[in-house]
């Protein structure tokens, strides 16, 4: 890895020497690159469907759920836009990928100062903990209700192979791979459950519009946190790098993997609210359980239906375990200035922490695992605004050349960041309200 990323430095440095303010796809002293057939652009396909991967996981499911089952079709507006801000910055990720000599944490050290860096890794760090319980749970009881036996030990079980996948070599394509097929798995199940279910269609156009209904103020929070996910988009400009995709590759890889890689989780996670209103909306029945979850799909399929779901909602959970806990170790690492290779022996040593806290707070937290899953994604929120400002500062860098920020891409960015910081004051005024009562 260390070995690539050597030899990728002259190209990088050339690059980021000759970029003038003009089309990304002209860039070697203003030559039109050749345009590249469809299996090229095939072989782009990865980051992003591994930050999806990552972001649709148990916490996004069991919030989907919640919404749909308690308020309708309400909050399908809040879907909508967490996808569009999500692919923002996630696109703003994958440029400072290719342009950037060093990884995100490496450039910000450079350009805001070494604490700086350190606290961004620690922060994805502290947002991949919160994911980690999400996960652990949500793996756990899918296989106890699949194949019975305690949740407990099958969360250890999920972790465990989790941890054997990451001691493999050529980490990143490895995972890469598991990913897209699990998250093109999911896709199918949630597309069909969604015309089984016979939504109201006219009602899902109508939640575009924006309300907030009384009483959803830590759900939407959650549903931000989640299909909003800055800590996501933050680790694609590593995967970008591990890909190894090239300036004059920017516009194919936006088309190919950007686009459909953040798109895809969002309808899924639309279609998962339309389910749950179109079942259960009528009765304003909060789901508290695995099971209740499950059973939306039991009037759609019968008894096939209940285990479909739980298939579903098991790839979930384990796809976003392996993508958080790669995270989560990586960025960690780099920030305390081990590097960010997915393959060093720090990385994967922070990867097993990631695991074993999420394993760790499912074995010692009382009460409903479905409501531990929202209250989790929920505190992802805390550090984002952060994390969000930091990837609006090295995507204006002057260093970015053709690749920098236009104007409706910090248009677009400013609504997110201030989006962002309004859900971790909600939150943080919802956990005062909490601790004061």
């Amino acid at each position: 890895m260390r070995a690539q990323e050597e030899e990728d430095t002259p190209v990088r440095e050339q690059h980021e020497s000759v970029l003038q303010p003009i089309s990304p796809v002209a860039m070697d002293a203003g030559q039109r690159v050749p345009a590249i057939g469809w299996a090229q652009r095939f072989a782009l396909i990865g980051p992003a469907f591994v930050a999806g991967a990552w972001q649709f996981g148990p916490g996004n499911l069991t919030s989907a759920v919640e919404a749909g089952s308690a308020y309708g079709y309400a909050l399908i507006w809040v879907i909508v836009l967490s996808t569009v801000l999500m692919i923002t910055f996630t696109d703003m990720s994958v440029r400072v990928g290719i342009i950037a000599p060093g990884s995100m944490i490496e450039t910000i050290k450079a350009s805001l100062g070494k604490p700086v860096g350190i606290l961004a890794g620690v922060s994805v760090f502290f947002i991949t903990l919160c994911f980690s319980v999400g996960n652990a749970a949500g793996s756990g009881l899918a296989l106890s209700m699949l194949f019975g036996g305690s949740a407990l030990l099958w969360t250890l079980a999920c972790s465990l192979a989790v941890g054997f996948i990451l001691l493999m070599r050529n980490l990143y394509s490895v995972v890469e791979r598991i990913l897209i097929v699990l998250v093109a798995m999911m896709a199918i199940g949630f597309i069909c459950s969604a015309f089984l279910a016979r939504p109201d269609w006219a009602a899902s156009a109508a939640g575009l519009v924006p309300t907030f209904p009384p009483n959803a103020q830590l759900l939407i929070i959650a549903l931000v946190g989640t299909n909003f996910s800055i800590n996501a988009a933050f680790f694609t400009s590593y995967a970008t790098r591990a890909k190894g995709i090239k300036p004059s590759q920017y516009r194919d890889a936006t088309i190919t993997d950007t686009l459909p890689g953040i798109i895809a989780p969002g309808i899924m996670t639309c279609l998962v609210i339309m389910v749950a209103a179109a079942v259960l909306g009528h009765t304003g029945e909060r789901v508290q359980t695995l099971v209740q979850l499950a059973n939306v799909f039991e009037p759609l399929a019968g008894s096939v239906g209940t285990k479909l779901f739980v298939l579903g909602f098991f790839g979930a959970a384990f796809s976003s375990m392996l993508a958080n806990a790669t995270a989560g170790g990586t960025l960690l690492s780099d920030g305390l200035g081990w590097g960010g290779a997915f393959d060093s022996l720090k990385t994967k040593l922070l990867v097993g922490c990631v695991l074993a806290f999420g394993a760790f707070i499912v074995a010692v937290a009382p009460g409903s695992r479905v409501q531990l899953i929202i209250f989790a994604q929920a505190m992802t929120v805390l550090v984002a605004p952060f994390l969000a400002a930091l990837m609006l500062a090295m995507a204006n860098r002057r260093e970015m050349g053709a690749l920098r920020n236009g104007l409706w891409q910090n248009v677009l960015g400013a609504c997110g960041f201030l989006s962002i910081l309004a859900a971790s004051g909600l939150l943080i005024v919802k956990l005062t309200g909490m601790a004061a009562g």
